[in-house]
């Protein structure tokens, strides 16, 4: 199926799309979950959906600017991801799949989901592709939350933050921010990306805070109780029960968080002329960064680690692309260093000569806090914040982050529903369990 590009043809090719959509979802009502069908109800329900992408595929390649001009008021209103998916979702039936259907999927362990996030990758990618709309929504996704403007005023106030999964304190000009998912080893989920997204906006919001620390807290984890423990990557346990989502955790994450780590916020005033406001950010690497907590290092200014720690990548062989690691690593740490690491799992010990490349400094366990404290005060100087912003500009520039991210919209929803990363994170569970 092809949809074409003529002009005026944008309302009956909604039309058309709604209807393929409602004829796949009719054929997948009549068959059972996911892991009960047979080999030939699996291969009915694949060209189903082959089907339907495909069409998606061609609407959003020919009317992205449209799609997306229509789902912010040309523009003038600024959805977060969830955000846009719903209203998507009304506005154009058929594209992504209803808050129904995504309620109902997240309500089943991976295994028995349908894989609606594919679609929802689809459209996101077809944003993402055009510089207009894409900009516009990693724009959207630089702004604060409204959780965190809803807290500033208290924060301000008394300079602390607790939440489920960090705690955020603000002394003498440093925020400070300590993961503290002691339960899982700061394994990262939807709750630990919000509560983080939270604390990185009133860091960048708090006008007394000038540098930011992130750093792991004392784990009660028998095997490492009363250590530090950075991130042990992403919770296998939460993908295996269906609670990691492209909205709220795979995409969010990159355009939320860590990209106002690297270009701080954007606000709502059209005629600024000063640049947004920015801060630079040490991590302090005690134990191990796996995955996600390895990723985060790439957009620190400054990176501490203990020399008993270790640095991993593993998610090629948990079936998963880590993230915008992909895109980071090799400019960091060189082209042959990056494939050892994401394609070969190579695991890097800080005390190795190779871990200069990916951390600044390594000290001995006990010498990080004298370490840290040395780190947070070479930032504070006057004209390190108009420095990183040009390095971070040449470095990463907006457009080549925003055409990684497209690809990764949809490569990430694909692989999070492959039978072998649902074989995998199940059986991760099985044994957790």
């Amino acid at each position: 199926m092809t949809v074409s590009v003529s002009p005026g043809r944008l309302d009956a090719d909604r039309v058309r799309l709604a209807g393929v959509a409602a004829d796949t979802e009719r054929l997948l009502a009549t068959l059972p979950q996911p892991r009960l069908r047979t080999a030939g109800q699996r291969a009915e329900a694949a060209a189903a959906h082959d089907a339907a992408r495909r069409l998606r595929t061609a609407f959003m390649n020919a009317y992205p600017d449209q799609v997306y001009d229509e789902l912010t008021s040309g523009r003038t209103r600024h959805p977060r991801l969830d955000e846009l998916v719903e209203a998507a979702a009304h506005t154009f039936p058929g594209l992504v799949p209803t808050p129904e259907q995504v309620a109902r999927e997240r309500s089943r362990a991976q295994v028995d989901q349908e894989g609606w996030q594919i679609d929802q990758g689809i459209f996101l990618r077809g944003v993402l592709r055009s510089a207009t709309s894409g900009r516009h929504l990693m724009d959207s996704m630089l702004r604060p939350t409204p959780r965190a403007l809803r807290l500033l005023p208290e924060f301000r106030r008394t300079g602390v933050l607790v939440t489920d999964a960090v705690r955020l304190e603000r002394r003498d000009g440093v925020a400070r921010l300590t993961l503290c998912r002691d339960d899982c080893l700061n394994a990262e989920d939807e709750r630990q990306v919000d509560d983080m997204e939270t604390a990185v906006d009133l860091a960048l919001l708090d006008p007394a805070v000038r540098v930011g620390l992130v750093r792991g807290g004392v784990m009660s984890h028998p095997r490492y109780r009363g250590r530090r423990v950075f991130c042990a990557g992403i919770n296998l346990k939460a993908i295996s029960a269906g609670r990691i989502s492209l909205t709220g955790f795979l995409l969010r994450r990159e355009l939320g968080y860590l990209h106002k780590l690297v270009r701080g916020l954007s606000d709502d005033d059209p005629d600024r002329w000063t640049p947004p406001e920015q801060k630079p950010w040490v991590a302090a690497v005690e134990t191990f960064a796996i995955g996600g907590g390895c990723q985060l290092l790439l957009v620190f200014d400054h990176v501490v680690a203990a020399a008993d720690a270790y640095l991993s990548l593993p998610a090629a062989a948990e079936g998963i692309v880590p993230g915008a690691g992909n895109l980071r690593l090799g400019r960091i740490a060189g082209a042959r260093l990056g494939r050892q690491v994401i394609l070969d799992g190579r695991r890097v010990m800080a005390a190795e000569p190779d871990a200069r490349l990916l951390v600044d400094e390594v000290v001995p366990p006990e010498e990080m806090d004298e370490a840290v404290e040395r780190s947070l005060a070479r930032l504070r100087g006057d004209a390190v914040v108009a420095n990183r912003r040009m390095i971070n500009l040449a470095e990463e520039p907006l457009d080549g982050l925003r055409e990684y991210l497209a690809e990764f919209a949809l490569e990430q929803a694909l692989r999070i529903h492959a039978d072998d990363v649902i074989d995998k994170v199940g059986r991760f569970a099985e044994r957790s369990a």
